[in-house]
């Protein structure tokens, strides 16, 4: 019997690709730029979520606050690359304990810059605090709202 591809499940995994790719697109970015293949990493659940990891990353509260709450600490930011566009700025981060110096989160974001007001954006830009102590700080009304989850080995580019 011939094998032919099955268009529907083509679509369906073309479809989930693409949607992985746009939730992973600044980690993506920077790995690419970096000339790093994207680390093996897997989709899971919020349920998913292994303590004490389900506690800091599964709700919708400001991630900045939830992880100092944590560590009992201030949290600093190191920005390790940025690109900044008119209205739209990616940061390749590690927020640090101030108490203990550790890193306690290392990520990729993607922030839209238009909807801030002028002076937020400036220091949002500048970036020498954490996106959410600014946030907070200017009473700029935000939430968190993770769509996805997913797990990922630490590469050497998260460990650096």
């Amino acid at each position: 019997m011939p094998a032919t591809p099955d268009r529907e499940a083509q679509a369906e995994a073309s479809a989930d690709l693409a949607q992985a790719l746009h939730w992973l697109m600044p980690l993506h970015f920077f790995y690419e730029r970096a000339g790093h293949p994207l680390p093996d990493f897997r989709f899971i659940s919020g349920k998913e979520v292994p303590y004490p990891y389900r506690s800091l990353l599964v709700h919708e509260n400001d991630m900045t606050p939830t992880l100092a709450a944590f560590h009992h600490s201030k949290l600093y930011l190191e920005v390790h690359e940025r690109v900044l566009s008119d209205d739209y700025l990616l940061r390749l981060v590690t927020l640090h304990a101030a108490a203990s110096d550790l890193p306690v989160e290392f990520g990729a974001i993607g922030i839209h810059l238009s909807s801030l007001p002028q002076e937020v954006r400036s220091l949002v830009v500048e970036g020498r605090s954490p996106l959410g102590a600014i946030l907070g700080e200017h009473q700029v009304p935000h939430h968190g709202s993770p769509a996805a989850f997913f797990s990922v080995p630490a590469d050497d580019m998260m460990c650096r």
